[in-house]
């Protein structure tokens, strides 16, 4: 008996053939979905070495750039070959990077370790420093026994609620310093890394480039490669601005705590200073462990620093962030904001960090796929053509 294939029905078939064995790939790959993040978990710990050079070849490559543009441009450093120019360019490059490293663990380190020690060694004491704090405040304003007796109660469980997180705080930083120590090695063969990575820059560029183009035609390879370049901007020069940026609000947080005779004061501005690299929500990330630590040594002093930190991010956000940042991200508060929770809520502290950026990459990509339909369509392109009226 022949059998008639109608070619019409039999497409049909195969398309049906491939959701179905699609929708069971994507309910395998849910039900195993642990056991996918197991792997790629080892897979990242295996390369991380390679993603911790990465990481560093790309912030130090700003210095090396800087180097070779601005220092290595004499007339007599010309005449130099690339490759003795590059060497030179790395030597003062990691020259820079290793003195920074010295003037950080010789000079600000033990002093943190200092602080954090003491911190928590008086832990004990801040509880009943805040309730008499609390008792003579009370007694200059007047106050009735039953109205103070209802205060000191409460602050009582404050105090033993504040002791509480500063105590589970100390810990956290040990745990994240042991962390680092176990992975000093990686660090240091992603340092090692970093450098193979520097001085053959050109060429790891030169290859990306030869595989777009052996993979995708012309017209896309040119606009991945546009997209790369975008990609790379937008990162460089918001990951530098908020570096430098960062590092004066720290310096400065330090000065006025410092001339406000603030306790822990290095410790505070260090963590002003690393908190301030996220946007948006930073500066209240940083205020809210160092208002809780002043507060427990003294309570007044502690609404003190409020009042300077809240003056110092004015200064920053109207003043010295849109100096050194400009408008390098390119979208609106609200998109910051938007980004920010989205990634924080899948990656964390990492997320918060990286997700402004990477945010701003795809808000780019898609304006201007709209931007590009609209103008072929021979619509307007300016948002404000779309407001109602």
């Amino acid at each position: 008996m022949k059998i008639d294939w109608n070619k019409k029905y039999n497409t049909i078939a195969v398309y049906v053939f491939l959701v179905i064995a699609a929708v069971i790939l994507f309910y395998l790959g849910l039900s195993r979905i642990s056991d996918l993040f197991d792997k790629i978990e080892v897979v990242i710990s295996i390369l991380q070495p390679f993603i911790i050079g990465f990481a560093i070849a790309y912030i130090l490559n700003f210095i090396l750039k800087l180097y070779e543009d601005r220092v290595l441009k004499d007339d007599y450093l010309k005449k130099i070959k690339i490759k003795k120019k590059r060497t030179l360019g790395l030597i003062m490059t990691y020259f820079t990077a290793m003195l920074f490293i010295y003037l950080f663990s010789h000079f600000v380190m033990p002093q943190l370790i200092d602080s954090i020690s003491r911190l928590a060694n008086n832990v004990p004491k801040y509880g009943p420093n805040i309730i008499n704090t609390a008792d003579e405040v009370m007694r200059k304003f007047k106050i009735s026994q039953e109205q103070m007796d209802t205060i000191s109660e409460t602050l009582k469980n404050v105090s033993s609620h504040v002791s509480k997180i500063v105590i589970d705080f100390i810990p956290t930083i040990g745990t994240y310093a042991a962390k680092f120590a176990s992975r000093l090695w990686n660090i240091v063969l992603g340092f090692i890394i970093s450098i193979y990575m520097l001085a053959d820059k050109e060429k790891f560029a030169a290859i990306f480039k030869k595989v777009v183009f052996s993979i995708f035609n012309k017209n896309y390879s040119n606009k991945i490669l546009m997209l790369a370049s975008k990609s790379n901007d937008t990162f460089g020069k918001f990951f530098v601005g908020k570096i430098i940026d960062s590092a004066i609000i720290g310096v400065l947080t330090f000065v006025v705590l410092s001339i406000a005779r603030m306790p822990y004061t290095l410790l505070l501005s260090v963590i002003i200073g690393l908190t301030n690299i996220i946007p948006f929500f930073g500066p209240f990330i940083g205020a809210i462990p160092s208002f809780i630590i002043i507060l427990c040594v003294d309570p007044i002093k502690a609404l003190w620093f409020i009042a300077i930190i809240f003056v110092i991010q004015q200064i920053d956000g109207n003043l010295i962030g849109p100096k050194i940042l400009g408008d390098s991200i390119g979208i609106s508060a609200f998109w910051i904001l938007f980004a920010i929770l989205v990634a924080g809520k899948f990656m964390g502290i990492v997320g918060m960090i990286i997700g402004v950026p990477v945010f701003a990459v795809i808000y780019t990509i898609i304006k201007e796929n709209v931007e590009n339909r609209l103008d072929k369509k021979g619509l307007k392109t300016d948002t404000r053509d779309y407001y109602d009226k």
